[in-house]
C-alpha cells in the first residue's frame, strides 16, 4: 500500500528546455510516475499545450504550476480553462477575493488550486528585501496557508519545513478541512547545492505530513544515474517514509 501510495505522491516537474524533451522524460518514467508540472519553464515553448493534453490523455496526471495572479474576471477565464483541459492542479496567487473567483470559476470538475505561500529559494533575506520585515518565513507561510484556507482553497505550495505546522493549523482551524500540503525543494542527502534555500530530504517531508512531493533536477538530471533509477530510489525512500508515518499516527 505504501508503494501506492508514493506513486501517487510524486511529482515531476519537467523543467526542461522544450515540449519534446518533456514527453521524451515523461515515457522514460512510464510505468513507475504518473502525475507530472509543467511550469513556467514551458509556458511558451512550442507544443506545450499539446504536450499537456497528450500527458493527461494516457491517463497521467498534470500539475499546471502557472502561478496565476491577475483581476478577477481574467482568473475567472484562466482557471476555467485550465479546467477544461483536464489539469489536476493548478496554482494561483493573490488576495482571498482572487483565491474566491478561482474557487469559483473551476466549477464541477476536479481542478484542485493551490496557493503559493512563499518559494523554496527564498530565506529570511529574501522577504525581508519584498518589504516583510516584521515577521519570519514560518509566520508568513502560516498567515497565507490560514487565508487560502478560508477562502475555500484546495492546498498550499510550501517547503517541507514548514508542513507539520500547515497541517496542525488547518486541523484546529473552523473551516473543518485540511490543507493539501505540496511540497517541492525535496533534495536528496548528497546532492549538488543549487538555489534551493529551505530544503528537505523526501522521507523528511513525507514525515512531517506533506502530502505530494514535487521534484525536478534529482529525477530529470541526476549526477549518477538515469532519470528512472533515479526516480525509483525516491519512491522507494517514499514508500519507506510513509509506513513510518502510519505507525506513528
Amino acid at each position: 500500500m505504501s508503494d501506492v501510495e508514493a506513486r501517487e505522491s510524486l511529482i515531476v516537474a519537467l523543467d526542461l528546455p522544450g515540449a519534446e524533451q518533456a514527453a521524451e522524460m515523461v515515457r522514460s518514467l512510464e510505468g513507475i510516475v504518473n502525475f507530472f508540472k509543467i511550469g513556467l519553464t514551458l509556458q511558451l515553448a512550442p507544443g506545450v499545450e499539446n504536450l499537456i493534453r497528450s500527458v493527461i490523455h494516457d491517463g497521467n496526471r498534470v500539475f499546471l504550476d502557472y502561478k496565476y495572479y491577475d483581476i478577477p474576471e481574467t482568473l475567472k477565464t484562466a482557471v476555467s480553462r485550465a479546467a477544461e483541459l483536464g489539469v489536476s492542479f493548478l496554482t494561483i496567487h493573490g488576495s482571498s477575493a482572487l483565491i474566491r473567483k478561482a474557487v469559483e470559476s473551476r466549477g464541477n470538475s476536479m481542478l484542485r488550486l493551490l496557493t503559493v505561500t512563499v518559494l523554496t529559494s527564498m530565506d529570511a533575506d529574501d522577504i525581508a528585501e519584498l518589504g516583510y520585515t516584521h515577521t519570519s518565513v514560518d509566520e508568513l507561510v502560516l498567515f497565507r496557508a490560514r487565508k487560502a484556507l478560508e477562502a475555500g482553497c484546495d492546498g498550499v505550495v510550501a517547503s517541507g519545513l514548514e508542513a507539520a505546522k500547515i497541517k496542525e493549523m488547518s486541523k484546529a482551524h473552523a473551516a473543518g478541512r485540511t490543507l493539501l500540503v505540496v511540497s517541492p525543494g525535496i533534495r536528496p542527502d548528497g546532492h549538488p547545492e543549487d538555489d534551493q534555500k529551505r530544503k528537505v530530504t523526501a522521507r523528511q517531508a513525507i514525515l512531517a505530513g506533506a502530502d505530494y512531493l514535487v521534484i525536478g533536477r534529482p529525477i530529470t538530471a541526476p549526477p549518477n544515474s538515469t532519470p528512472r533509477e533515479a526516480a525509483q530510489r525516491i519512491l522507494d525512500e517514499m514508500a519507506e517514509a510513509f509506513d513510518a508515518r502510519s505507525m506513528s499516527q
